[in-house]
């Protein structure tokens, strides 16, 4: 597929560097078969997927020493996958997820680039029931509650997904939603754990970033 641009950046987590291809820029915008449109992803949602997010980085690079012995994994979200690249280069058992019609393919090219085996891949609609993808012990995403409505949709999303005792780990750059996230997973029987992160060099203290864990 062509109609948009791509440049490569170089992540450095965990002691490796990973090549990355994004999108150039936030203005990019292609669907010639209409595959986003019937997705439900707008002309100015579309490049989301493609950038390098801060959230990314921070979630991507507490995955790489993250405890995963044993885990079945799950990445709502994946975007450019590389929180699922730094797991599947720890051989973790990985699932990366998302909606966007060019996630996967973006993905396929980025393992590539890294030299790293292409990790399972599952098209995942937050609103719709998909059974066959089984459950997990730990799921993560990355600055997935940027609407209202997404706290209810993940809540839910997770509570098919997630195993009896599981562990959630989500970055969330402050958009002011984690709030009622939370709230939704305490009433799922979870814990939690907010911990105050910078997700950008200039990033000063009290931070609006965080990292939220929640186990049950």
């Amino acid at each position: 597929m062509s109609g948009y641009a791509t440049r490569q950046h170089t992540v450095r987590l965990g002691g490796h560097d990973y090549q990355i291809r994004a999108l150039s820029d936030r203005q990019q915008y292609a669907d010639p078969d209409g595959l986003a449109r019937k997705a439900g992803i707008s002309s100015a949602l579309w490049s989301l997927f493609g950038q390098v997010w801060p959230a990314g980085r921070v979630l991507a690079q507490a995955m790489s020493s993250f405890d995963i012995e044993g885990k079945r994994v799950l990445e709502v979200g994946c975007g450019l996958g590389l929180s699922s690249l730094v797991l599947k280069r720890r051989g973790a058992d990985v699932t990366a997820s998302d909606h966007h019609p060019l996630a996967k393919s973006f993905l396929e090219h980025n393992a590539e680039l890294n030299g790293i085996a292409m990790p399972a891949y599952a098209d995942l609609p937050w609103d719709e029931d998909r059974p066959e993808l089984g459950r997990f012990d730990l799921i993560i995403a990355s600055d997935v509650l940027y609407e209202r409505d997404h706290a209810a949709l993940l809540s839910a999303l997770l509570f098919r997904h997630a195993k009896p005792q599981a562990e959630l780990v989500i970055t969330d750059p402050g958009r002011g939603n984690s709030g009622r996230f939370t709230t939704a997973m305490l009433a799922q029987g979870y814990t939690v754990n907010e911990q105050r992160s910078p997700f950008d060099e200039g990033d000063l203290p009290p931070y609006r970033g965080r990292l939220l864990s929640y186990r049950r």
